[in-house]
Parts: structure tokens; C-alpha cells; sequence
């Protein structure tokens, strides 16, 4: 039997397996279309919290949670208190509670949370650990995010540290809204601040005054609730008007996007923009270039981190990496495509997990054998990708073995090592009409298909199908498949989003689409088409019963038939050999001149075309059949529908049999021989109109292929002379070559010599034994030595990023300091021996001499201060000592007899 202290520590035991895969937990999307607010909060937030609460109307149609950093061991009295200040429901929120609008909900102490399908989760807060940190904000902001979308708006107030910038930017990625305190409220300015920083917050203001933002945000962007068919017509004439503006600035076409998600990033930026029409928003976007790009970048939704989803990557070194590298003969490259890359954290996790797994298996390493592509159609992400620099915030998912193994601190930001960023190659690019890269052995193209429509879908698999190996791999997302293309791919592994390529003829589709300015502007001029459909199937079906219902099929621009109407055998019959479902393949009797040259004036007359009376053989009967073809409206691919009409069998038999005799013998075989004389006589008609056309086609192709042979004539005359061109500067190109390789050894050589050079000083500040501190433009602090965490005995974590007055208790908001500091960057002042004599919580009172100078950081050319503490306590109470002591001799030699 267990004892009741037995009991507990199992029970802490399970909460803490709780808490562990609490994060791990697979989130839900909710299907609730009101805005859920989450709301984040440290030291001084329970005024912030009051003061927000007092502003929010009854009836807002929100829900509000409130998180605080709360004392494990003391209870929360946070409900009742935060109840007398509002008249909304203020709950204490239970397990598997049930998130409604108009209702306020508070954290327990000592628990966790996150967010999945409308309800929230509680686990037991986490023993505290040295290397990890409690970030229930950013737990709590990261799953809401994921789970209400566009829904989700995130709020930090005032509280120390930076837990909730990472929640923000995940709520800013899915389209939510971001809001902070303002510093001059915030009673500590710590947590708001670091998220105004990293670029996450789109509003920054007071607690009283964030809900009456909130409501004017959330009516403009749920004027719809998310119902396309609720948009006025005008409002979407609007939308694609917007987005034509922006191919017409980036080149991208977001037309096949997911339009739902495509005008809530609109409506989101309106918001932000206080345009609450669409019109006003347009007119407002033309006459702002700036607009136009940050738009164009919050369309491109960038969603990424450091090993996002590590059961994955183990996946990867467990079993996809064993058989690439199986698959390989010696001395060949292994070669990755990391498609929608955004930042780059997912190509470097990859060539991370890649160069752990080589070096178990050899020690030599594979470095200088691995290429990662890595792409994205995002100029800015790249730009950032390839620089491989990344902040605290960032890098915070890593494990700390591959934070100092993998990146060197520098100016406060983490720099992918070289060894790493050598493996990878970043580069703008757009897979759906960019040509792609070959010969692949993996690609990742994760959470990027799930903005798109089926059609781009289909395009962009069959792209990366033929990309790959014939025994390669291809990783999605989650929420991905590959239902568009089942023929090009097989699932390798069960629980992930795994592929291999199967080894089947796939179509590379060039271009995303046909569309241009011009057909954008016709369909425009058609109001009856705002609903261009992607179903061939369904217009076809809608057409056939409308008008008729003969047998026939649709084919594809390659005259592969797609779909079966009816019964086709009479008509169409699969040949012997191999199995195709080509048009012209499967004709019967000759049928497929006339199909060929039905579906040529088709594609040129844009219209519909029937052929009447065309002879065909069916079961040793002849039969006149008519033949129709169409081109499909409004798809975005040409698909063509073919209709087989049968006419009254003709009484005559193909064999030579003879019809039976009848009274009237020679009537009937008059009429017959008529019929038949009419017939011959329209097919004749019909194949000498057959015959000019195609005459006419024959000279017409005739005349451009003798302009295009002059043509050639005179252009391989240019390229023989091109060509000479070309050797002399080939010859030139080789010595430039040689100059560069110079050129590079000695950068190369330089570049060693100055990181000597920084790992000397570097190791200097190190071991100097005066304190050093390197503050921003700021006031904020970047780096320190570790003279100075010892000397006044604080942590890493509590000193980085901290202005440099709340360090610690406020113990260094000294007013004479304070205003020496602010002078030495606008007027290049500087200051020695500034004697301060402080007490110190922790270590009591110190008497210092403080130094401080400008110092330019050569790489970023960021303007920084350093700042020197010489601690002279001990010297102060030396010469006190020997002040007395003087005192006191002097005092005796006064008192001795002359």
C-alpha cells in the first residue's frame, strides 16, 4: 500500500509528463469566428490589467484570457480581484473549458496553457529548470495563434524579460493582430519593450485604450465573418484589383491563392491602416509604393523556427537520411531543396540534423558533399537567411549543445557557424513558373501548399516530381497531401507528411497560369464570371444537361481524355499494346481525322464547331454520326468537350449481303443510290473546304518558315562572330578567374586572421578583471563580461537586453549616471573615473569608478558604449583606516610632555 507522501510524488510526476507533451499537444483549429484576445502580463500587471478591463464594453463579442507570471506557491486571488473592476464574466479557468465570447478568463497559479478546437488545456507548471525557462505567454500565444488564425490577437503589457514576443510573432504570422503597452504606462517596460523591438507589435498603446481599437479592428476585418458570398461585388472587384497591383510590382500572381486567407491579410492591413473600405484601402495602396511591399510580405506568411516539429527531423535521421546516403555512389553529392524557405531557420535545421547524422556515420565529415538549396520568392527573408544571423528569441528552441556548437554570439545576435551556412545556398525563386532545380535527392515544401488553391497544388507537386530522383524524397506539411498528383507519389512513412516519388511520367507545368493583365481585365468586363471554376467535371456536367445528353468525353490540351460521358464504345475503343488515353489513340474507323481537324478549328475559332454526317462503322453497320466540340469556359487550363450524336443506321450491309426483295426493289434502291450520291457529295464538299484550309495553313506555315530560315541565316552569321567575341572573352574571363582565386586566398587569409583577432580580444574582455558592460544606442545591454556577473553576482539570462536602470532592482538608476550616459552618443562626450557609491541588495555597499566611451561595432556600424567598472571599495576603506589611524597619531603625539 503507498504512503500519501508516495501518492504526491507520483502525482508530480504525472503533471510533469503533462506539462512536458503539453506543448506537444496537436492543435485543433477552431471553427468559432470570434476574436479570442490573449492577453500577457508580468511584474506590474495587475494595474494594466485593471485599467484594460474597465474599457471593454458587455457585448464586445470577444474573449479575453488573461496570462500572468504568478508565484507557484501562493494562490491566486486575481479573479476576484479583476471581477470588481468589470461587469464581464471574470472565470478561473478549468481543464477542457470552453471558450465563449463575452467572457473573461484567468489562469490559475502554478499551471500552464494552450489553445485547441475552442477550448483550453491546463498542465502543472514545470519544476524550475537552469537551462530552461517558464514561458507560459509565449506557450499560451503559440497555440492560439495556431488555432484561431486570423482570430487570434495577442496583447503584452508591462513585465520584465521578453516572454510573449515569440507569441506575437506567431499570432502576427497567421494573420492575427499584435498590441503592446506603451512604455510611459508600463511600470516595467521590459516585456512590451523586447516585443516592440523584434518588429511584432502593430499597435502600440495605453491598456485603457487598446479595446476601443480592438472594436474598430475586429469590425472591419469580420464584416463578412469569413463568408466570401457576404463580400458586396464591388468589394471584390476591389480585392482582385489589389492583387493585380501587386503583380504588377513583385510578379507574383496571388489570384490561385486561398482567397479567404488572401483578404483577411488584406482586411488585416486595412486595420492597421484605419481604412475601413476596401476602395479607400485601394486608392491608398497606389499612392504608397511602401504599402505595396509590406502588404506583398504579410501575403507571403512567413511561418518558420528552428527545428519546427522535432519529431520530424528524428524522423529524417532515422530513417530518410540512412537511405539517401545508401543510395549514393561514392564522392556523389547528396542534394536538398528546402522550397518556401522564408528565414531560413528550416534549411538550417536541416543542414544541422544532415551534418550530426554524416558525422556518426563518418567522423571525415560530408560537408564539402551537401548541397541545400534553399528558396523563396521573398527578397527580404532571404536577404536575412543568407546573413544567418538570428536574435536570443530565435534560437530559443534550439537545444543549449546546439546553440554553442552551431552559432557564435555576436552584438547580442546568434551567427550560424560557417561550416553550416557553407552547406547551404539561398536564392530568390519562384517554383510555380521559375524552372527548378534537378536531380534532388529530398525537398521540403512544408506549410506553403496550404495557401493555395488545388489547382497551383498540382502544379507545384508536379514540379517538385520532377525535380526528384527516381528515388528521392519530398516532406509537407501537416496539414498537406498529395491527393492533387496520387500517381506521382507513395507515402513513406505513416505518421509524418513523408514521400517518395514514384517512378511514373509526370507533366512539368512551366508557368503558374495564363493569366496577364489583359485576360484580367476581360474577365473583369464579365460580371456573370466571379465564379471562375477549377472542376472541368462540374462545367461539363453543367452544360451536357442543360443542353443535351449525348455520349462524349473531355480531354486536355494534350488530347489525354479526362472524363467519360455516356457510353463511348461505339466511338472510342482502347488499342492494342500499351494503355493510353489519348483522343486520337482510341478512335475508331478512321474518326480520328475528323476528330484532329474538328478540335484545329476549335483551338482557332475559339467557338463551337459540329460536323454533320461523318460515315462510321459500328457493328457492320454504317452510320452517320455527328461530332461537336467546345472549348470549356472559365477553366484555367483548356479541357475540351466532345459530343458523339448517332442519326438513323443507313440499311447497308458493309459485307455484301443483300437487302431483302420487296415489291418496291427498284424504288429502293433509287432512293438509296440518292442518299448515298448526297452523302459522297457533302463529304466531298466537306473535304475540298478540309483541303483549302489546311492549303492555306500549309502556305501560311510555309511563308514563316522561309522568314524564319532567313532569319537563321543571318543570326548564325552573328553567332560565328559572337562566337569569336566569345574566345577573346573567354581568355579574358580565365585571367580574371586567376586574378580572383589571388583575390579570394587572400580574403580568405584575411578573414582567419581577423577572427584570430576577435577570438584575441574577445578572449581579453574575457579574462579582464574589471567589469565591462557594452550598451546600445539604447541604453540596453548587449554584452558583459564575466568579471561583471560575478562581481555583482547576476545571471546572463537576467542582464542581456535589459536597460541598464532595471538591472537587477533598479539598482543602477543612479540620476548623475543616468545623465552622463545619455550625453556620449548625441555629443560624443566621454567620462573617467565617475566615482559611485551604491548599495547593493546582494552585495552590499560598493564604492566603483566608472568609465565610459563610444565604440563603433565595424560590422553593422552600430554606435554602441562601453562601459568599465573598477571596484575600489577596498582602497575606500583602506584609506579611511589610515585616515583614522593618522587621526589617531596625531591626536597622541599631541598629548605626549614637550
Amino acid at each position: 500500500m503507498k504512503s500519501s507522501s508516495d501518492s504526491k510524488n507520483n502525482s508530480s510526476d504525472d503533471d510533469q509528463h503533462n506539462t512536458s507533451s503539453l506543448s506537444d499537444q496537436p492543435k485543433i483549429k477552431s471553427p468559432n469566428l470570434f476574436p479570442v484576445v490573449g492577453i500577457g502580463a508580468s511584474a506590474g500587471g495587475l494595474d494594466a490589467f485593471k485599467r484594460l478591463l474597465k474599457a471593454i464594453p458587455e457585448n464586445s463579442g470577444m474573449a479575453f484570457v488573461l496570462v500572468q507570471h504568478l508565484d507557484p506557491n501562493h494562490e491566486s486571488m486575481l479573479p476576484e480581484l479583476l471581477q470588481k473592476v468589470t461587469t464581464i464574466p471574470v472565470l478561473e479557468i478549468s481543464d477542457d473549458i470552453k471558450v465563449e465570447p463575452n467572457h473573461i478568463y484567468v489562469l490559475p497559479s502554478n499551471k500552464m496553457m494552450v489553445a485547441t478546437d475552442g477550448v483550453l488545456l491546463l498542465a502543472a507548471r514545470p519544476a524550475k529548470s537552469k537551462n530552461e525557462r517558464n514561458l507560459p505567454i509565449d506557450m499560451f500565444f503559440n497555440s492560439l495563434a495556431e488555432v484561431h488564425q486570423s482570430n487570434a490577437i495577442g496583447v503584452v503589457l508591462s513585465g520584465t524579460a521578453t516572454d510573449g514576443t515569440l507569441g506575437l510573432k506567431a499570432i502576427k504570422d497567421h494573420g492575427g493582430i499584435t498590441f503592446a503597452q506603451d512604455e510611459a504606462s508600463a511600470a516595467y517596460e521590459g516585456m512590451p519593450n523586447s516585443a516592440v523591438q523584434a518588429g511584432v507589435v502593430d499597435f502600440i498603446l495605453p491598456p485603457e485604450k487598446i479595446p476601443q481599437k480592438l472594436l474598430e479592428i475586429t469590425n472591419i476585418t469580420n464584416g463578412t465573418n469569413g463568408d466570401e458570398e457576404n463580400i458586396p461585388h464591388q468589394d471584390n472587384e476591389v480585392f482582385r484589383q489589389i492583387l493585380s497591383l501587386l503583380r504588377i510590382r513583385k510578379g507574383n500572381d496571388f489570384t490561385y491563392y486561398k482567397q479567404t486567407t488572401i483578404r483577411r491579410r488584406i482586411l488585416r492591413r486595412m486595420a492597421i491602416n484605419k481604412n475601413e473600405e476596401p476602395a479607400v484601402y485601394l486608392k491608398y495602396l497606389r499612392e504608397n509604393k511602401g504599402e505595396q511591399d509590406v502588404l506583398y510580405q504579410d501575403l507571403l506568411i512567413p511561418v518558420t523556427s528552428f527545428f519546427r516539429d522535432q519529431k520530424t527531423f528524428d524522423n529524417l535521421c532515422e530513417t530518410i537520411f540512412p537511405q539517401i546516403v545508401k543510395n549514393k555512389i561514392a564522392g556523389e553529392p547528396i542534394r536538398i531543396w528546402v522550397a518556401g524557405c522564408s528565414t531560413g531557420q528550416e534549411a538550417y535545421s536541416i543542414a544541422i540534423c544532415l551534418k550530426e547524422f554524416l558525422s556518426e556515420q563518418s567522423p571525415n565529415g560530408y560537408g564539402e558533399r551537401v548541397q541545400i538549396f534553399a528558396t523563396d520568392i521573398s527578397e527580404p527573408a532571404v536577404a536575412k537567411a543568407r546573413a544567418g544571423i538570428y536574435t536570443k528569441n530565435e534560437i530559443e528552441t534550439l537545444t543549449t549543445e546546439r546553440q554553442s556548437e552551431y552559432f557564435t554570439k555576436t552584438n547580442g545576435n546568434f551567427l550560424v557557424n560557417k561550416n553550416i551556412r557553407d552547406m547551404c545556398v539561398f536564392a530568390v525563386h519562384n517554383f510555380l513558373k521559375d524552372p527548378p532545380f534537378g536531380k534532388m535527392d529530398f525537398i521540403s515544401c512544408r506549410n506553403v501548399l496550404i495557401y493555395m488553391e488545388p489547382y497551383l497544388q498540382k502544379k507545384a507537386l508536379s514540379t517538385f516530381h520532377y525535380s526528384l530522383n527516381l528515388k528521392g524524397f519530398m516532406l509537407l506539411g501537416k496539414s498537406e497531401t498529395i491527393s492533387g498528383v496520387p500517381d506521382l507519389f507513395a507515402s513513406a512513412a505513416k505518421n509524418d507528411k513523408l514521400f517518395t516519388r514514384k517512378d511514373t511520367p509526370g507533366r512539368f507545368m512551366h508557368t503558374a497560369s495564363q493569366r496577364s493583365e489583359q485576360t484580367l481585365s476581360q474577365t473583369n468586363n464579365h460580371p456573370n464570371n466571379d465564379n471562375i471554376r477549377t472542376d472541368f467535371q462540374k462545367t461539363a456536367d453543367d452544360i451536357i444537361l442543360r443542353k443535351y445528353t449525348p455520349a462524349g468525353v473531355v480531354v486536355n490540351e494534350a488530347m489525354d481524355i479526362v472524363h467519360f460521358r455516356g457510353n463511348t464504345g461505339s466511338y472510342l475503343e482502347q488499342a492494342s499494346g500499351k494503355p493510353s488515353h489519348n483522343l486520337f489513340m482510341m478512335a475508331r474507323n478512321g474518326l480520328a481525322f475528323e476528330l484532329r481537324n474538328i478540335l484545329h478549328k476549335v483551338k482557332k475559332e475559339t467557338g463551337t464547331v459540329i460536323k454533320e454526317n461523318i460515315p462510321l462503322e459500328v457493328n457492320g453497320i454504317v452510320r452517320n454520326i455527328s461530332i461537336e466540340a467546345q472549348l470549356l469556359p472559365n477553366i484555367i487550363e483548356p479541357h475540351y468537350l466532345i459530343l458523339f450524336h448517332d442519326s438513323n443506321a443507313i440499311s447497308n450491309n458493309i459485307n455484301g449481303n443483300r437487302p431483302s426483295v420487296t415489291g418496291n426493289k427498284k424504288s429502293t434502291k433509287k432512293d438509296e443510290k440518292d442518299i448515298r450520291v448526297q452523302q459522297l457529295e457533302q463529304e466531298l464538299a466537306q473535304a475540298r473546304e478540309d483541303m483549302r484550309s489546311i492549303t492555306e495553313d500549309q502556305e501560311a506555315a510555309n511563308e514563316e518558315l522561309q522568314s524564319a530560315n532567313e532569319e537563321l541565316l543571318s543570326g548564325s552569321e552573328e553567332l560565328q562572330s559572337l562566337n569569336e567575341e566569345l574566345e577573346t572573352g573567354k581568355e579574358e574571363l580565365q585571367s580574371t578567374n586567376e586574378e580572383l582565386t589571388i583575390v579570394n586566398q587572400e580574403m580568405i587569409s584575411l578573414n582567419e586572421q581577423v577572427t584570430s583577432a576577435r577570438d584575441y580580444a574577445e578572449a581579453i574582455i574575457i579574462n579582464i578583471r574589471e567589469p565591462l558592460l557594452v550598451l546600445d544606442k539604447h541604453l540596453r545591454i548587449k554584452t558583459a563580461n564575466n568579471s561583471f556577473y560575478k562581481t555583482f553576482r547576476v545571471s546572463e539570462a537576467e542582464t542581456e537586453g535589459v536597460l541598464i536602470y532595471d538591472l537587477g532592482n533598479k539598482q543602477w538608476n543612479i540620476p548623475a549616471l543616468r545623465l552622463l550616459l545619455e550625453k556620449i552618443l548625441p555629443e560624443k562626450s566621454v567620462f573617467n573615473d565617475f566615482e559611485v557609491t551604491h548599495t547593493f541588495s546582494i552585495i552590499g555597499e560598493r564604492v566603483m569608478l566608472l568609465n565610459a566611451r563610444e565604440v563603433i561595432n565595424k560590422n553593422s556600424l552600430e554606435k554602441l558604449i562601453l562601459v568599465s567598472i573598477e571596484d575600489i571599495t577596498e582602497l575606500k576603506k583602506a584609506q579611511e583606516v589610515l585616515r583614522k589611524t593618522g587621526d589617531h597619531f596625531r591626536q597622541l603625539v599631541k598629548g605626549l610632555p614637550a
